[in-house]
């Protein structure tokens, strides 16, 4: 019974999220590349990759490869080479997505915490160059799942379906490069983004009370640089905590499978939770842009209020 309701609700709640995060993200990117939100050029190109990866894994993930299937799966999805293919870029969207956050946040704990590598590091150009180098690794890294699946059968002489080849789940290569990728996906990552905003809020706790301690200050008293770091840090804990809330789930399932010995078994309720929550991942930094940033908030204001002041004013005429 609680299967068939999961069933149920993801067939409403995957559709639902594509419609929503697809526009949300493209408004995000758009809002962002124009530069007026207040943001640094090394934070704003980091955000709008970041944006660019969760619409990727909106398109892939779950509109073509979960949303078209459900609803369409005799569809030219169902052929087994575009199904394989769709999981390689299914794997190479979502490693993107997942290390575009963390190297947004190891340059905001460099930024804060080592204020003499901030002016060469955490520069725009280095933020173009490390998002390439992390897009050309997540890709290659990924193109060997496209050799793990097998067709379920055929039709018309063309192989259609998609399931895991019985060789990945026995041989140890194929175990370990699984092992590899999740542990590339959800564990590193989600430990390292631990580590570093424990050592980030570690170090703002320190120098803020230092700094309190030297300017001696009164309670109304403000000052400047810590507000904008505050901002700057609320940002970066609410992105990493956001993730890291989202990604509990599937990084739990993943540890029990492998901890526990689990087979690998498609459908379990408690890791189809964790797929549903990595997917809402993907569009909740808009939100947490609009919450914690005035000029973002103005600028998503100004696009979504110009097409409706333009339909009132066809309408009047």
């Amino acid at each position: 019974m609680g299967s068939w309701i999961l069933e149920q609700i993801m067939v409403i709640y995957y559709p639902v999220l594509a419609a929503i995060g697809i526009p949300v993200n493209l408004l995000t990117i758009l809002i962002l590349s124009r530069g007026d939100c207040g943001l640094s050029k090394c934070i704003t190109r980091y955000l709008v990759g970041m944006s660019m990866a969760d619409l990727l894994v909106i398109i892939i993930d779950v509109l073509l490869r979960t949303v078209f299937v459900m609803y369409f799966p005799r569809s030219f999805l169902n052929i087994t080479p575009v199904c394989s293919t769709n999981a390689v870029l299914t794997v190479a969207a979502t490693l993107i997505s997942v290390w575009f956050t963390v190297a947004f946040t190891l340059d905001r704990f460099l930024a804060i915490c080592y204020q003499n590598v901030k002016a060469k590091y955490c520069t725009e150009r280095t933020a173009t160059v490390i998002m390439g180098i992390v897009t050309v690794f997540c890709c290659l890294i990924s193109v060997p799942w496209y050799f793990t699946i097998d067709p379920e059968y055929n039709m018309d002489n063309i192989p259609r379906g998609c399931v895991l080849k019985q060789d990945f789940l026995k041989l140890t290569s194929w175990a370990s490069f699984e092992l590899l990728t999740f542990s590339l996906i959800a564990w590193f990552p989600f430990f390292l983004l631990l580590l570093l905003n424990s050592l980030t809020a570690r170090h703002i706790l320190m120098s803020g009370r230092v700094r309190r301690g030297l300017r001696d200050r009164k309670p109304g008293d403000n000052d400047p640089e810590m507000e904008n770091r505050r901002k700057s840090v609320v940002l970066l804990f609410c992105i990493s905590g956001s993730f890291l809330l989202l990604w509990s789930t599937q990084v739990i399932c993943v540890l029990s499978e492998r901890v526990f010995g689990t087979p690998y078994v498609q459908g379990n309720d408690f890791e189809s939770v964790g797929f549903m929550l990595q997917a809402l991942s993907t569009c909740t930094n808009t939100a947490i842009y609009v919450l914690t940033q005035n000029k973002f908030r103005e600028q998503m204001k100004s696009f979504v209020s110009y097409p409706i002041y333009l339909i009132v004013k066809l309408v009047k005429k």
